[in-house]
């Protein structure tokens, strides 16, 4: 089990230094500038998994309609960046293959959506993270939380090699990973909480680290956005009306926009 876990890991480290000196090679052979070609846009939860669950919505359907907003401005307003959805319906995706998805498709950028809850209605505000385990143990709740979900597929104990979303032990490994991409993460989840926090006039709880499964096992840039709590019923109305799902998108889409324009004028 444990040199499973270890070649796996040793695998997926590899790739991801492949594709750092890769992007390093091109630069140096054509002095050309990193360009934003590709983003995978992860709506979370689906199908059997509902996700956090307000007094009136389910975040499953919340998180697609912000992840089609998201994907429609940037198809219409950057149309030079292909965009790919992990899912455009109602339907169960395992978290693995949301990672996939975006390793396969060599993307430039992965952003996966959520909502957030509590047990106190009076929390609310937007969040967005990055991979790392800094205030592993505050953020641990919402962290088993959203990897809770590999609980629902079949094989997870095979699929997942032993790994417990339960269990803070099992997070131990991640610390491995994603290091090569935290500059460029921590760059886009901080834009997005500025516009959020600016432009959409949101109240922004700040960029943080937390171990998430799916942002660990992407070979790019990644973030994971909680756009808000469902727990709050203000905000739930909030993120359930077109006026606040549109300015959510919009912020969320404003901050790719300003990615893209700061990595490619390096």
């Amino acid at each position: 089990m444990k040199r499973t876990k270890l070649k796996n890991i040793l695998l997926i480290s590899l790739l991801s230094l492949t594709f750092v000196l890769s992007a390093f090679t091109a630069a140096g052979e054509k002095k050309t500038e990193f360009k934003l070609r590709r983003i995978v846009i992860d709506a979370g939860h689906g199908g059997k998994d509902p996700g956090t669950i307000g007094k009136t919505s389910r975040e499953k359907d919340v998180v697609l309609a912000l992840a089609l907003k998201v994907g429609g401005y940037v198809e219409e307003l950057l149309p030079e960046v292909e965009v790919i959805y992990t899912r455009t319906t109602d339907k169960f995706i395992e978290l693995k293959e949301r990672a996939n998805i975006a390793n396969r498709n060599r993307a430039d950028l992965f952003i996966s959506i959520h909502c957030n809850a509590t047990t106190s209605p009076r929390v609310h505000g937007t969040e967005t993270f990055v991979m790392g385990n800094k205030n592993f143990n505050a953020n641990f709740e919402i962290v088993k939380r959203e990897n809770a979900v590999i609980l629902l597929e079949d094989d997870y104990q095979e699929n997942y090699e032993g790994f417990d979303p339960q269990s803070p032990e099992s997070y131990m490994m991640f610390n491995l990973m994603q290091k090569a991409y935290f500059a460029n993460s921590l760059s886009l989840a901080e834009k997005i909480e500025t516009d959020f926090s600016t432009r959409v006039n949101r109240h922004s709880r700040g960029v943080k680290q937390a171990p998430f499964y799916v942002l660990w096992t992407t070979s790019m840039p990644s973030v994971l956005v909680e756009a808000g709590f469902l727990s709050n019923s203000s905000e739930e109305r909030y993120l359930t009306s077109k006026t606040g799902q549109t300015y959510v998108a919009s912020g969320i889409f404003r901050a790719i926009k300003a990615y893209k324009e700061e990595i490619e004028s390096i």
